[in-house]
């Protein structure tokens, strides 16, 4: 068959591939990038569900608006208001088939073949993915502890005027990277000096342990003046309630918001309104702080566990930043007293040992850094944890 030449620009997700060798009995995989199931709030899922066939069955079984159920879009705009982006109207934003539609939509609507795009290094692999899909040539941004380097960034942006900058400024995938208020300050001032828009997907900003991170650059735009104008912010109900809702949302400039949605017509005519009407009676109904709280208290013992874990059984032979939130620890191999150093010769020798990893060279878009790894700890008990681990350290030797 004559497949469309911007095929040649993708290639199968290398975590999918990896998810083929799992079915080893007895594996304790770090591999996925998903939420515990057993973290799912399923009565009060359940009575939201009977709740929006009650009240409205139509409104949750029928089409609906492209721009999503206007409930719902009321719901998100109060759960943004709380967490301190208190100006985001219902109509600001669209309701997406999670926030990878979103993103998907940012793709069809602004990257022409061959325009410079931004992203991270390393950043989310779908991403990297979707936007070559479309064209893009992509740039690679270094990255610490603190995330994106902004000098580092500015440097980028002047040089190859991207068409956008995409950030993942809260507990990034695969990073566990989390701006620093002052640089989320400085990429806003960056987007308003360079004119340039930057695309904030923030999934796992309500996973955090302990104390809760710097506002997201939605909610810190009124504080730089123009910024707003410059800033597409992807949100998601994945990570926090549910991923098969497939619930998330585009807040965007209104000319960028109409064009999404328009191409969203093309694509889905809308997300499920079922789904819709679910999270907006669950959203109503107030768990959500709640099940959030339960949450954090679970991933923040399991980071925990795995970062005192790596430190216990790893030692010299590996490099990584506490997560202070999320679902990843992205640890680096030093190769120290001869251990190995390559990630994908690691994940190959742990999958022997009984342990699954996702190596971190495919999350670059250029100049992969081969010694890098993502572990999730999201999905493992504590006791499968340090068992994990402990093959690891077996493996690693």
């Amino acid at each position: 068959m004559q497949f469309a030449d911007r095929l040649n620009n993708v290639e199968t997700s290398a975590i999918r591939e990896l998810f083929k060798l799992l079915g080893k009995p007895g594996i304790i995989s770090f591999a996925g990038g998903f939420p515990d199931s057993a973290m799912f709030d399923v009565d009060g899922i359940r009575e939201a569900s009977q709740r929006a066939l009650a009240e409205e069955p139509g409104g949750a079984l029928q089409y609906g608006a492209t721009e999503g159920y206007e409930p719902l879009r009321e719901q998100l705009s109060a759960f943004m208001a709380a967490k301190g982006a208190k100006d985001v109207a219902p109509g600001q934003l669209i309701v997406t088939t999670g926030s990878q539609q979103a993103l998907d939509l940012l793709g069809k609507t602004m990257i022409s073949p061959g325009d410079k795009v931004i992203v991270e290094g390393p950043t989310f692999l779908a991403t990297i993915q979707c936007f070559r899909l479309y064209g893009a040539d992509l740039v690679s941004a270094p990255i610490d502890g603190q995330g994106v380097k902004t000098d580092e960034l500015e440097r980028l942006i002047a040089e190859h005027r991207p068409k956008l900058v995409y950030l993942i400024p809260t507990f990034g995938n695969p990073s566990g990277a989390m701006l620093s208020l002052e640089r989320r300050r400085r990429v806003l001032e960056l987007a308003v000096k360079y004119q340039t828009l930057i695309v904030e997907d923030d999934p796992y900003g309500d996973l955090y342990f302990g104390e809760a991170p710097p506002p997201s650059l939605l909610a810190l735009s009124p504080q730089v003046p123009g910024s707003r104008d410059l800033l597409a912010h992807c949100g998601s109900l994945s990570k926090v309630l549910s991923p098969g809702l497939r619930v998330g949302w585009l807040a965007a400039p209104p000319e960028l918001l109409a064009k999404a949605t328009m191409c969203k017509q093309f694509s889905d005519a809308h997300t499920s309104t079922f789904a819709q009407a679910t999270a907006a009676q669950y959203l109503k109904a107030g768990r959500m702080p709640g099940t959030l709280a339960h949450v954090r208290q679970v991933y923040a013992e399991r980071a925990q566990a795995m970062g005192d874990a790596l430190r216990r059984e790893l030692g010299a032979a590996v490099e990584f930043v506490q997560p202070q939130g999320g679902l990843f620890v992205w640890a680096r191999l030093t190769g120290a007293n001869g251990a190995v150093a390559d990630g994908n010769v690691l994940a190959k020798r742990a999958i022997d040992k009984g342990v699954a990893f996702v190596p971190g060279a495919p999350f670059f878009c250029a100049n992969p850094d081969h010694a890098t790894l993502r572990l999730s700890f999201a999905t493992a008990d504590v006791a499968k944890i340090r068992e994990g681990v402990a093959r690891l350290g077996q493996a690693v030797a």
